[in-house]
């Protein structure tokens, strides 16, 4: 292994070109000897060709099972009250099972266990999950619709807790922009750095904590943004969080494309044993964070921009001076 990267190590920068980049895309449909490595099992065919097949992790299916149970739940109990706010409700679990599917198309499908072979595939695993699945999470409003599908005692010990002293300052502190902010840049320069990468991609436990860290901090960032959370007066927030997230984003793809060696050994072997370069593999990876990824983060801060906007007019249309009544002096005449 060693000797296997000292020469790739040693080559110049370069960007990946054309044909590089579709040798990379086309990995999946090739057969190849790998040994099962990585976090992620792939499978090898008595023939010796390499399949990407499902991956059901027990815990990764009974979480998104549970979690879709519930929402199903409350929603229809929700339904059944009245039909007060249904379009937006519906609207609401529109959004939740969409983000959803991406999230268990991300953490279960063929995917997942391609992201063992391929650092590119790993990348689109981790943008898929932060930019497309925990924003239309946010957007299904989860909480408010499973707790209804709770018994009645649990909602009332929850909503107790909720409004004691202690949550609600931690809360606050925890959803407070600036640091929803910091535990995502955190949480994405930590655990792309070499020796945190290369743990999560052997150790399953550890790939766990990875995974989990990048969906969590997501949400929480997303909520300031899109969801109950996102106010008027949290506009400038929201757009500062979503460009300065795509700068410093677009900056780690950079470096991890423009790097001149390999930050990640242990995608050598399974990437040589699939015909693909491997320092090619980490452009594309670094690319798909820098560019698809920015400008998803972009994207997110026009909406917003667009959002303040169109409410202004109307906001401004509500707090307009009430015109004065014909029936009584618009103002006093001093006494003589």
């Amino acid at each position: 292994m060693a000797a296997l990267a000292l020469p790739i190590a040693r080559r110049a920068p370069r960007v990946a070109g054309i044909a590089g980049i579709a040798r990379v895309a086309s990995a999946a449909c090739l057969g190849a000897r790998c040994a099962p490595v990585h976090a992620h099992t792939l499978t090898v065919t008595p023939g010796g060709t390499l399949t990407f097949g499902w991956e059901f992790a027990p815990w990764v299916t009974a979480l998104l099972c549970i979690s879709l149970a519930l929402y199903v739940i409350g929603f229809a109990r929700l339904e059944r009250r009245g039909t007060h706010g249904r379009v937006a409700r519906r609207a609401h679990a529109a959004a939740f099972g969409a983000g959803w599917l991406t999230l268990a198309l991300v953490l279960v499908s063929p995917l997942a266990t391609l992201s063992g072979a391929l650092f590119s595939a790993h990348m689109v695993e981790h943008e898929a999950m932060m930019l497309i699945g925990a924003p239309l999470i946010i957007l299904g409003r989860p909480l408010g619709i499973m707790l209804w599908a709770l018994p009645h005692p649990i909602r009332l010990a929850l909503g107790r807790l909720v409004r004691t002293r202690t949550w609600t300052a931690c809360w606050r502190r925890i959803a407070a922009p600036i640091w929803a902010w910091s535990l995502h840049a955190v949480a994405l320069w930590a655990w792309h750095a070499p020796e945190l990468f290369e743990a999560a991609v052997a150790h399953p436990i550890i790939h766990t904590l990875q995974h989990t860290s990048f969906l969590l901090t997501a949400l929480l960032f997303w909520r300031g943004i899109v969801g109950e959370a996102a106010t008027r007066r949290g506009t400038g927030h929201a757009m500062l969080s979503l460009f300065t997230t795509m700068v410093h984003t677009s900056a780690l793809g950079a470096l991890i494309a423009l790097a001149p060696g390999l930050w990640y050994p242990s995608y050598i072997e399974p990437t040589r044993m699939l015909g693909v370069d491997p320092l090619q593999d980490q452009q594309l990876g670094g690319l798909i964070m820098w560019i698809p990824g920015g400008l998803a983060y972009l994207i997110g801060a026009l909406v917003v921009a667009a959002r303040w906007l169109s409410e202004g007019p109307r906001i401004s249309q509500q707090s307009r001076w009430p015109t004065p009544r014909a029936d009584r002096p618009a103002f006093k005449e001093w006494p003589r």
